[in-house]
């Protein structure tokens, strides 16, 4: 990038960049006063670090609206991925059946096919439909005598797609089957209720819209479900025992924690309550609409599942004339200084299902709260070149 180019940043669903200026802050403060580590000896600064670890188990268990006398259960990890691998396979085994969608990431589909080629699991991928939504009905008729887990992607990280949460958990409840949720797109920026929602336990990571740093995240789980261990390593307490403690949040927690991230998610959890959930949410839909308004106005421009923004989150993803998608964002980054993710996004059954795999994926604009109208309006205007050279080629 020449000097005094400023990039434009449309990459927020892989990791939200830049941060709120509190969270670099905190970050450094933190990790410079009580940088070690927590609870694992008795001096004043393990019991400090292990205070703001605490505090933030209890925050994030009322964030997910989950059990707040059992905060606990609110266990960390690298991200969304590690604690899949932790629910997944510590909910299903041989012999078990689980219900997902086409709309997965690869940290759902991956564990699971594991589980199905390995371990002796059966899977039903549910299709979605032309809109991008997964019909409620749909999982239900999936559902078998051996089915043991019911896992949805809350968001979808290639259409943007929030799918109906809370009917689906409401038919897991009815037929006693656990329902887990992959909230990696939508925690931290529409609200996230686990009771009313009725789902049993979500994995969250801290790197996207929860405005924290990469490294960080975890899984929530609720007071009747019991998820096995897959693991075993070092807690800092009952050194003595020989296996792995089976109470939570050892039971899913292991070795050192993350603190640089802990302090990271617990300042994005302080922005996010100043800011206001829906206001957040409000602008960045706002500036969604303005983009799929701008480039629908392109003839050459295929759009996917955004003909509504009705239950959507701020990701878009778009083709442009005949391009590959990794030929279009990569003129938009060379000539424009913006960047975008292209190719399938770890998703590969959305682009089977939407017909873009051939075209090696989409080009994906994931909008995020600090982009503003002139980023959107310089966005349109690539876009509309970029269509332009592919046509003179």
């Amino acid at each position: 990038m020449d000097a005094g180019q400023k990039l434009i940043y449309f990459d927020n669903a892989s990791t939200s960049w830049p941060k709120p200026e509190a969270v670099y802050r905190f970050m450094i403060d933190s990790y410079r006063s009580t940088g070690v580590s927590p609870g694992r000896s008795g001096h004043e600064l393990g019991i400090e670090a292990a205070g703001l670890l605490d505090a933030l188990r209890l925050r994030l268990t009322r964030f997910f609206g989950a059990d707040e006398d059992a905060p606990e259960r609110l266990c960390f990890g690298y991200n969304a991925t590690d604690a899949l691998n932790l629910i997944i396979p510590g909910l299903v085994g041989a012999g078990d059946h689980v219900v997902t969608t086409e709309l997965e990431h690869n940290s759902v589909i991956r564990p699971i096919n594991h589980l199905v080629r390995d371990g002796g699991v059966q899977a039903t991928f549910v299709p979605f439909d032309g809109g991008g939504f997964v019909d409620p009905d749909d999982i239900a008729r999936a559902i078998r005598p051996n089915t043991r887990l019911v896992i949805v992607n809350h968001g979808s990280n290639v259409i943007g797609t929030v799918q109906p949460a809370a009917e689906i958990g409401r038919i897991c409840r009815e037929r006693d089957i656990p329902f887990a949720l992959d909230v990696s797109q939508t925690a931290g920026m529409v609200p996230i209720d686990m009771k009313t929602m009725h789902v049993d336990v979500l994995a969250f990571t801290g790197h996207k819209s929860l405005m924290g740093a990469t490294g960080i995240g975890g899984l929530c789980v609720r007071k009747h479900l019991d998820i096995r261990q897959v693991r075993a390593g070092g807690t800092g307490v009952n050194s003595e025992y020989p296996y792995q403690l089976a109470e939570y949040p050892w039971r899913l927690e292991y070795g050192t924690i993350n603190m640089l991230g802990v302090a990271a998610l617990w300042a994005g959890q302080e922005w996010l309550h100043s800011e206001g959930l829906e206001n957040i949410y409000a602008r960045e839909m706002r500036l969604a609409r303005r983009f799929v308004e701008g480039v629908r106005e392109i003839p050459t421009v295929q759009l996917y599942c955004c003909d509504s923004l009705k239950d959507h989150i701020s990701t878009i993803s778009l083709n442009v004339g005949g391009l590959d998608a990794a030929d279009a964002g990569l003129r938009l980054d060379v000539k424009h200084d913006i960047a975008t993710r292209t190719g399938l996004q770890c998703a590969p059954l959305v682009h089977k299902r939407i017909g873009t795999a051939a075209r090696r994926g989409t080009v994906r604009f994931s909008i995020g709260a600090f982009n503003t109208e002139e980023e959107i309006d310089a966005a349109i205007a690539a876009v509309a070149e970029v269509a332009a050279w592919a046509a003179s080629r």
